[in-house]
């Protein structure tokens, strides 16, 4: 086959783009050349990759989509092998692009990226944070190797319920209640979901979350009265320290004590409710380069040793 990796990456971000434009625009180079790339890499490999729209970009044909993965694939082993072969018989080096949800980030990300930088010190790691929706979006189009995020039943095929993410589970997060201090509940350590009904609730109303928490409501046979919903895990439970109502997390910070300097009580829950599966997840039909599995294994080692820190001697 003649072709060219240079070919291969102008037509990965003419694809990422769904435009010639963008893609011109991002490698600096002429739309001209963008075309002509890919045009060659249609003719040498004979199939259509992409439709061109006038004046609506571009979209991608079955197979486009298809050869984008495999040219994903290759071209980030290429660089890899690029990057190993700068340290043969050395330590490893190169970039790491990882993703992470808004809502797991504060508690996993800095004690992993602190390892990981102890074990790995010449690998750039590049971060991006968003939503599970968004994370699944970037691990497609590539602009992240993993993403550490919860398997909320519709992205993820392994260890979930997709088919275009593969998982592998870390932990498994059990949901807790927080309430304000002057609670009635506030002195007992564990509770059960049916004794706040008829309370107003404060909502973490983030996609798939909210139905994860109807899902709760419905096992332990309540009707929430949601007075506030927020996206911010923060003003949630500000809220509730302010006595606006009662919520359901996951994540428990360190500290009971809120933003605005009011105070919640967590309470464990009774009730036989599903905890939410936090994974690793990668794009599917991806092999993971080496810097992906060395981070992978830090997660695995960490998560083993049951969160506590790596003892560096």
């Amino acid at each position: 086959m003649n072709f060219t990796l240079v070919q291969l990456r102008y037509f990965v971000a003419a694809a990422r783009h769904r435009s010639m434009t963008g893609a011109s625009r991002e490698l600096m180079v002429s739309q001209s050349a963008i075309s002509a790339a890919i045009a060659h890499l249609e003719r040498e490999f004979g199939v259509q990759l992409l439709v061109r729209h006038h004046a609506k970009g571009l979209s991608l044909t079955t197979s486009g989509e298809r050869f984008l993965a495999e040219a994903r694939g290759l071209l980030g082993h290429a660089d890899e092998m690029a990057a190993s072969a700068k340290a043969f018989g050395g330590a490893l080096r190169g970039v790491l692009t990882l993703g992470c949800a808004d809502t797991v980030a504060p508690f996993y990300l800095p004690p992993l990226l602190a390892e990981f930088a102890e074990r790995h010190p010449e690998v750039e790691v590049h971060m991006t944070e968003g939503e599970d929706d968004g994370l699944r979006e970037t691990l497609l189009e590539g602009g992240c190797e993993l993403a550490l995020m919860y398997d909320l039943g519709n992205n993820v095929n392994g260890n979930g319920g997709g088919e275009s993410l593969d998982g592998e589970l870390l932990a498994r997060i059990p949901p807790h209640v927080i309430v304000p201090p002057g609670h009635p509940l506030a002195g007992e350590k564990a509770v059960s979901l049916r004794a706040f009904t008829g309370e107003p609730m404060v909502l973490l109303d983030l996609p798939h979350n909210r139905d994860y928490f109807a899902v709760l409501a419905r096992r332990a046979g309540i009707s929430p009265r949601v007075r506030f919903r927020s996206r911010s895990p923060e003003l949630v439970r500000a809220l509730v320290a302010a006595g606006q109502g009662f919520a359901i997390l996951n994540q428990r910070p360190a500290t009971d004590t809120t933003y605005d300097g009011g105070r919640v009580v967590a309470l464990e829950l009774t009730d036989d409710l599903p905890p939410l599966p936090l994974i690793l997840a990668q794009a599917r039909g991806i092999r993971p380069t080496r810097r992906a599995a060395a981070f992978a294994a830090v997660c695995r080692d960490w998560f083993v040793r049951g969160r506590r820190p790596l003892r560096v001697t």
